[in-house]
């Protein structure tokens, strides 16, 4: 585990990517299910929480020209009350992951750009992918240990 951490933060830190966006996809990988098609579905989610995170500050900043500071809460209020429908969809049902994509939006803060938002996917998805080899390379390091034994 400590190798897959280090070579991750390392990772992280030579391209200059969050560090903390990846290990949240990371324990996100854990938290949803341990295998790449969970994790596929998760990345779906986040994704969503993500556009919604963009959605509301995109919209709020044109709201709040007409109701001032209000215009966020607002945005908060409806985006936020629509997860109750939106949820009934299977694919994405997972709370957890929109809130997920939410956090690391406003984290990151990024210029509402195609390129800026794409990069933000970078640091996601390399956490899902050290989180599902260091789970693959301690299964097997546990099968190797217990056939020694």
């Amino acid at each position: 585990m400590g190798t897959c951490g280090a070579l991750a933060v390392f990772t992280s830190f030579s391209l200059h990517w969050p560090t903390w966006v990846m290990f949240i996809a990371w324990v996100s990988y854990y938290l949803f299910g341990r295998s790449l098609k969970t994790a596929a579905i998760s990345l779906v989610q986040i994704a969503s929480g993500i556009i919604m995170g963009i959605i509301m500050q995109s919209s709020a900043m044109g709201l709040s020209g007409l109701i001032g500071p209000l215009g966020f809460p607002v945005m908060v209020f409806i985006l936020i009350g629509s997860l109750a429908y939106i949820s009934k969809v299977k694919l994405l049902s997972n709370i957890p992951a929109w809130f997920i994509g939410l956090i690391i939006f406003f984290g990151v803060h990024p210029v509402i750009e195609p390129v800026a938002i794409i990069e933000i996917f970078i640091p996601i998805v390399a956490g899902f992918m050290f989180a599902f080899l260091n789970d693959n390379a301690v299964s097997l390091a546990s099968r190797l240990s217990g056939n020694l034994n």
